[in-house]
């Protein structure tokens, strides 16, 4: 990789690491922290407030793409992490579980994932492309195990209002990451030969491909709505799940390098 190449990678990929920390440290404990809310008692609320986010984040990633070709990757970024910023902010604040449906809702607005992943195209040969999206990924891999050890034992002290208000500031600290150390998109991007959104929503590989990735997420939200439960069940406090957790999260580390 050039050296520009490589402070791209970096740099886009600690922007999904800090969006990606904020999502997934609310998740482990998000099913049973949002009962204590006015309104937490419908099951029903509590599996929306914990959804929303997935709807609005999936149906504004294409406009945003779009956007993002239209205005810029950076700008669009920036405002869909401000946006996501905002979203959080609600959701810290939220009185009711009410609020808390509004603010995810917002926060899942601020979709940039097509706009990221596309400026690292941009900016990264076909070469080192590979390289510089399995950078990408181990970054939102390292999240989602640091936070699965973390959130227990964050939400015991500073409980579901605090861990969406580190969020927030997390977010932030991504807009500064945008504005301050993302090199400059170039001034052509990359396959600049586009077909129709309906062409895209045809495809018949994408379309494999998005059913597979809609399954996952869907048990992936399942387990994180039944698992605190059952570990609370099983007798468990908040702040020893992290015990169940941590030999999971090593466990995978230990088999993912075995595979490589």
């Amino acid at each position: 990789m050039t050296p520009l190449e490589r402070r791209s990678s970096a740099s886009l990929a600690l922007i999904f690491a800090l969006r990606m920390l904020g999502l997934f440290l609310v998740l482990p404990v998000f099913a049973l922290e949002a009962r204590k809310y006015p309104g937490g008692d419908d099951a029903a609320l509590v599996g929306i407030a914990m959804g929303v986010y997935g709807l609005t984040q999936g149906l504004l990633q294409i406009p945003f793409g779009i956007a993002s070709d239209r205005f810029g990757r950076k700008p669009v970024m920036v405002v869909g992490l401000l946006v996501f910023a905002l979203g959080s902010a609600v959701a810290a604040w939220a009185p009711t579980l009410e609020w808390l449906v509004a603010g995810r809702a917002v926060q899942g607005a601020g979709a940039i994932s097509a706009a990221v992943t596309a400026l690292l195209a941009d900016q990264t040969r076909d070469i080192v492309r590979t390289k510089a999206m399995a950078l990408v990924g181990a970054s939102i891999g390292l999240m989602f195990a640091l936070s699965l050890v973390l959130s227990p034992l964050l939400a015991a002290h500073i409980g579901l209002h605090g861990l969406f208000a580190l969020t927030s500031a997390l977010a932030l600290g991504g807009v500064a990451v945008v504005i301050w150390w993302v090199p400059p998109a170039p001034l052509q991007q990359v396959d600049q030969a586009r077909s129709g959104v309906l062409a895209v929503l045809r495809h018949p590989a994408l379309l494999r491909f998005d059913f597979g990735v809609f399954v996952l997420h869907a048990v992936q939200l399942a387990m994180w709505v039944a698992l605190p439960a059952m570990l609370v069940q099983a007798g468990l406090a908040r702040d020893q799940h992290w015990q169940v957790y941590l030999p999971a999260v090593l466990a995978s580390f230990f088999v993912m390098g075995a595979t490589l």
